[in-house]
């Protein structure tokens, strides 16, 4: 049986329709009970383990370490690829802010770079002339920070090896892509270094945690060190460095183990969905475009409005029939707490987020609400 409190009743008796909710059922309630039942609660235990070579498995990376949060985890990369207090390190800005945030978490200053509009990524060629240009005065950033949106990724193809030549870390914020892969590789192991998120909204859970993943088991013991406190092994309590409470517990990498298994039927129920928004508006809205070349987790179906009016009516549209819609990402350079920081802008992130429109994708949502969400949108569209 699947989760379906999640989805309450509201006005009109329509049940409430959220934007990607979980997709839990027996064999995750039997997962959890089994490690409470185990004894193994604290943030170590066998799940917790099995959770982490799980990962490994998915992504052919052996170094994985499963933490508290995506934001969490990006923290901790940037700690491990070398990020010190007042580096800079660019960040895609079309994204969520926990991007930027754990930046200043570590103490560096976020510089945003906008997006290309074939892919919504940040536009390679962009980052290749913003790193050209500090290069030449000197400003090299430490690190970038690439979100891969809405679970397509990124170009790395092109952004890795520019990043190498310049000495300059590449961090890939997977926490929306889980499942896809690009040229045949995971998401989150196209980098020098990536991470996961599993919060409540993603396409598979652990409620709140995350994970950091590196081809070097020894950075994946790094991490796991800082994320325990950095306590050394010792008796008592010895500690050298700065350490960080940002361990998974054992009961929600339980839960994650029972996700995990089901990430291909979860990911195949989200590209229906999907696939049925593009049979019902199909002569109304642009879709995200999709590479050819990669393999799409299904997460966020997300459209483009002719307008901001027009996006403006399918929000309010999809609110009065009780259906949970939100616009794309506000990009960061637009974000009031980020104001000051430097930014490369093209525009293109500014108009998608003005026109864009994310659209109800969970893995449980029927045909006929698939159907029912189509119609609103056109008729918002037409009015």
């Amino acid at each position: 049986m699947r989760t379906s409190n999640l989805y309450e009743s509201g006005p009109g008796g329509h049940p409430r329709i959220y934007l990607s909710p979980p997709d839990t059922g027996e064999r995750e309630r039997e997962a959890v009970l089994g490690a409470l039942e185990s004894g193994w609660v604290a943030p170590v235990g066998p799940d917790l383990d099995g959770f982490e070579a799980d990962l490994a498995l998915l992504t052919g990376w052996p170094g994985v370490a499963a933490v508290s949060s995506g934001t969490a985890a990006l923290h901790l990369a940037l700690l491990v690829s070398g990020v010190q207090p007042g580096d800079e390190v660019l960040v895609s800005t079309f994204t969520f802010a926990a991007s930027a945030n754990a930046v200043v978490h570590a103490g560096g200053a976020p510089v945003f770079v906008d997006s290309d509009r074939e892919t919504w990524n940040v536009d390679p060629h962009l980052l290749a002339d913003v790193l050209d240009e500090r290069a030449r005065t000197n400003r090299l950033p430490r690190a970038v920070v690439v979100t891969d949106l809405y679970g397509q990724c990124a170009d790395y193809e092109a952004i890795v090896p520019l990043c190498r030549d310049l000495g300059v870390a590449v961090v890939e914020d997977a926490a929306e892509a889980v499942g896809s892969t690009s040229g045949g590789r995971a998401a989150g192991t196209l980098a020098d270094i990536g991470i996961y998120s599993f919060n409540g909204n993603k396409i598979i859970t652990t409620s709140s945690g995350g994970a950091v993943l590196s081809p070097d088991p020894a950075v994946a013991d790094r991490v796991r060190y800082l994320a325990t406190q950095a306590r050394q092994p010792v008796v008592h309590y010895e500690h050298t460095d700065v350490g960080f409470n940002y361990r998974l517990s054992n009961l929600l990498a339980a839960l994650g183990r029972a996700q995990l298994s089901r990430l291909p039927e979860l990911t195949a129920a989200r590209l229906a969905v999907h696939a049925g928004y593009r049979q019902a508006l199909a002569d109304d809205v642009e879709f995200m475009p999709l590479a050819d070349t990669q393999h799409w987790n299904g997460w966020l179906t997300c459209i483009l409005t002719p307008c901001a009016a027009s996006r403006d009516r399918v929000l309010a549209a999809l609110a009065t029939e009780n259906v949970e819609g939100r616009p794309l990402w506000k990009p960061l350079h637009q974000q009031p707490v980020y104001a000051s920081n430097r930014s490369y802008v093209t525009g293109v992130s500014d108009d998608l987020f003005t026109r864009g429109v994310c659209l109800p994708s969970g893995s449980t949502l029927s045909p006929d609400s698939v159907d029912r969400i189509g119609g609103l949108v056109r008729s918002a569209l037409r009015d």
